[in-house]
């Protein structure tokens, strides 16, 4: 007889068992694949976020700021952080800087605010380290790193001041100090520039003759409109886009007359510079600086309209300078529309900036509107011009801030 072992117990525990293995062995499966999915989606994530973060760190520090689709993305997103949500709101007051940076440009009443410095710096006792070097505006990395390096060991609070073209101290992981500069219309620089290399200031024009002997008489005596209309080196590019590469930096390209440079300056107004004023309105840039800087510069327009400082400044006119022809100024504001440009961009954020404080003034239109130069009359006083001599003008200074 035949058995049925289909029904029996044995058959129907192997059964059971052999089910439970597989149903178990199907879970365990299961539960591998899944962790090993969401573990590569993880790995891609994460490896994708580095990659993101690394190219947009080396960008950021190649370039000098952050790139524009980080800025895109922040402005998204919203600039507000956990902590910002989740605390006091910070004071509206403008925090003590302890570092501040003033890269003078050349013939911009720099002379005047360094002297002014000098006084201020004996008055609020801040470090004040006026460079005596003049004509090296352009750094290698390693003479940038040194300088840097130089500055940051000045005892804070300090103000430094040299003509040099804008550093990045962000760059080399430097902590940024505050810039501030000034500039004037390019045309009236030019023309100060021009004559002052040539015949100086009222202080005695034989001294300059002494001091530019290499300078031969027939390009002393070279006038400024032939200089102009046949383009000599001098008064054609790149020699006369002068004020941006102050303002745009050390990178080569910064010194190539063009939209690029142009455009990096503007940025580095915009985000590093915390004033940019401009000389034709010298008293509300004082003003301002008092506003912004009251640590530094309290007190810098008694100093300014007192009668012993405004006569110093009688003696530092450029002397034999005359204003170029009609259609040498034309040429001249052609080859220069890079820098008027800018020129009007820095007047534009001057006079807001003045607006957003509260000061009220008439501001006076440029020496030399584009409507096209119907007034050829040079509308910028004087200032105190060049640094040559500003040691003897320093002691000066001192010397009358003891007797005052």
């Amino acid at each position: 007889m035949m058995k049925n072992f289909s029904g029996s117990p044995l058959h129907s525990n192997n059964q059971t068992s052999n089910h439970f293995r597989e149903r178990n062995n199907k879970q365990h499966c299961l539960l591998w694949a899944v962790p090993l999915r969401f573990s590569l989606r993880g790995y891609g994530f994460c490896m994708a976020t580095l990659f993101l973060f690394c190219f947009g760190s080396l960008f950021y520090q190649l370039n000098g700021g952050p790139p524009e689709i980080l800025l895109g993305i922040r402005q998204y997103l919203g600039k507000s952080t956990y902590l910002d949500d989740h605390r006091q709101p910070p004071p509206g007051v403008l925090p003590f800087p302890s570092q501040v940076v003033y890269n003078r440009v050349g013939k911009c009443g720099s002379r005047t605010v360094v002297i002014l410095l000098r006084l201020l710096s004996e008055k609020h006792q801040f470090t004040l380290v006026s460079s005596d070097i003049h004509n090296k505006t352009r750094l290698t990395t390693y003479e940038q790193v040194d300088l840097m390096k130089n500055i940051t060991n000045i005892p804070q609070p300090y103000l430094y001041t040299r003509h040099v073209h804008y550093l990045n101290f962000s760059r080399f992981r430097v902590e940024q100090p505050v810039y501030i500069n000034i500039i004037r219309d390019p045309i009236n620089r030019f023309v100060s520039n021009y004559f002052f290399r040539r015949f100086g200031d009222w202080r005695g024009e034989q001294n300059h003759l002494i001091r530019t002997p290499s300078m031969k008489d027939d390009e002393r005596y070279l006038d400024i409109n032939v200089c102009i209309l046949e383009n000599y080196p001098e008064c054609s590019n790149p020699r006369v886009f002068y004020i941006i590469p102050y303002f745009c930096g050390q990178h080569p390209q910064c010194r190539e007359p063009g939209v690029w440079a142009l455009e990096r300056a503007k940025q580095n107004v915009m985000e590093n510079y915390l004033l940019v004023g401009i000389l034709e309105e010298l008293e509300d840039v004082l003003v301002l600086l008092e506003r912004l800087l009251p640590h530094y510069f309290t007190g810098v327009l008694d100093i300014f309209k007192s009668p012993h400082f405004m006569k110093m400044g009688n003696m530092t006119g450029t002397v034999r300078k005359h204003t170029p022809t009609l259609e040498a100024l034309q040429v001249l504001y052609h080859r220069m529309r890079y820098e008027y440009e800018f020129y009007d961009f820095v007047r534009n954020q001057f006079h807001l900036t003045k607006k957003k404080i509260g000061l009220k003034s008439i501001s006076k239109p440029p020496a030399y509107p584009p409507a096209f130069l119907q007034e050829l009359a040079r509308r910028t006083q004087e200032p105190l011009e060049e640094d040559e001599e500003l040691d003897s003008d320093l002691e000066n200074a001192n010397s009358w801030l003891v007797q005052s």
